[in-house]
């Protein structure tokens, strides 16, 4: 008995131990919103020397310069000097999900068990309280999108705010995707098998490629009978797997197909073909070798990682850096992500400063983490870009946000209300400031 409440008061620790410190949602500011004097970069490639947003009630009402202010009890932001951004956008990651990568079951609620899991939906799992989402808001990221993982066909994915109380206000479009992990198709040497020469060689080993393509077209029989279920009026049964992957016929869904070899992405071409999908890339590090069939079949690209290796052993080295420029020229709708589990996503906007770097313009690079990502997530008549009608999803830093070493954000705004950029690592900070004696 004793070790049992011994047991139960340790879980409890740690469940505390997840939670965000002092840190809480902000209130609805339902009022008037002025950020003036600031270089407004809007997303869309336009720059607005001295200019001025106005936001009512959550909304941006009117972007521009020599915009009147009223005298009235209105909130004002005095941004001179600073340059404001439209909120940053993780396009695929595990946040809320995830707590820690490895050796915490507990904090992991990121896949289900078998290949098989449309059902999944990954919105209900997400945690508002993660640490790491105070991190992110520091950084300027500011909505995501939060996907399962696992199996072949993981679930459905969601946008989410990062200033909620719980899943439910933090949602920002529900369901908007499902995600298919494509088998490889990729034949790499084994030692212990056949064609090695080493352990165990010249023992018999089925093919994966062959093995690849089976599960393929395994899932295609699943999607075909899904299609019929979805063509019948009534059912005499409910099939949750079917019901959950409905959306994709009707492109309410998006296919986001995780690959990064060629090969694989010609299949993720077929998928499109065959079932008249909205398909997404996810990782496409290849891309740009098929960047103008990707073009010609309306297939938008999530980049996984640009700080990596290449996946070739004979690729430049630099590939990587370069791809976003490779596939901005042949006109492929993209993104830019940060999929570092180290880090934990905050050096996304690194990510995109690597980028205009290597080919892109400065607000191209902007675009590939703020209005590309929110087209490809679905979410482009509600955020992505600072314009008339949509959420006043904002950032102001002191200098380029894409720069390591001025992007300094002092203020950060969720459909127009002001959110802390307090997090647990600024407490940690300050706490052992104070112990040392550090001013």
């Amino acid at each position: 008995m004793k070790k049992i409440s011994i047991y139960i008061a340790a879980s409890l620790l740690s469940l505390g131990a997840f939670a965000q410190d002092d840190v809480y949602p902000a209130k609805a500011y339902n009022g008037l919103l002025f950020i003036k004097n600031a270089t407004i970069h809007v997303g869309n490639g336009t720059v607005i020397q001295s200019g001025t947003i106005k936001v009512s009630n959550g909304k941006i009402e009117q972007v521009g310069s020599n915009l009147a202010i009223p005298s009235d009890d209105v909130k004002v932001v005095d941004a001179a000097g600073k340059h404001v951004y439209p909120g940053l956008i993780l396009s695929n990651c595990d946040l809320g999900l995830t707590e820690i990568g490895s050796g915490v079951r507990g904090s992991n609620d990121v896949s289900e068990i078998g290949d098989l899991n449309p059902s999944v939906r990954s919105i209900v799992a997400y945690n508002t309280d993660s640490k790491v989402i105070g991190v992110l808001r520091a950084n300027g990221i500011l909505l995501a999108g939060v996907a399962p993982q696992g199996g072949i066909i993981s679930g459905s994915s969601s946008v989410v705010q990062l200033d909620a109380w719980n899943w439910e206000d933090a949602a920002y479009k529900m369901e908007n995707g499902i995600h298919f992990n494509m088998p490889s198709l990729m034949n790499r040497p084994n030692q212990f098998g056949g064609g090695g020469g080493g352990r165990g060689a010249g023992l018999s080993q089925e093919d994966p490629v062959k093995v690849g393509l089976e599960k393929v077209a395994a899932i295609k029989a699943f999607l075909k009978e899904a299609k019929a279920y979805a063509a019948e009026g009534n059912h005499d049964a409910v099939n949750l797997k079917y019901e959950a992957v409905k959306g994709l016929f009707g492109k309410q869904q998006k296919f986001f197909v995780h690959c990064d070899i060629v090969k694989e992405m010609l299949v993720a071409i077929d998928f499109a073909k065959e079932f008249g999908f909205d398909v997404v890339i996810v990782g496409g590090s290849e891309s740009y070798q098929v960047a103008d069939l990707l073009k010609q079949n309306n297939i938008a690209v999530i980049l996984a990682q640009s700080h990596a290796l290449p996946t070739a052993v004979d690729d430049d080295v630099d590939q990587p850096f370069k791809t976003p420029a490779m596939l901005q020229k042949a006109g492929v709708l993209f993104s830019i992500n940060d999929g570092d589990e180290t880090t934990r996503y905050r050096n996304l906007a690194f990510n995109a400063g690597t980028a205009a770097a290597y080919g892109l313009t400065k607000e191209e690079a902007l675009s590939a983490i703020t209005l590309n990502a929110a087209k490809i997530l679905g979410v482009a008549d509600k955020t992505g870009s600072l314009e008339v009608g949509k959420d006043a999803n904002i950032v102001i830093s002191d200098g380029d946000i894409l720069d390591m070493r001025t992007n300094i954000i002092t203020n950060c705004f969720i459909q127009g209300r002001q959110v802390s950029l307090d997090n647990k690592q600024k407490q940690l900070y300050e706490r052992y400031k104070g112990k040392y004696g550090i001013k």
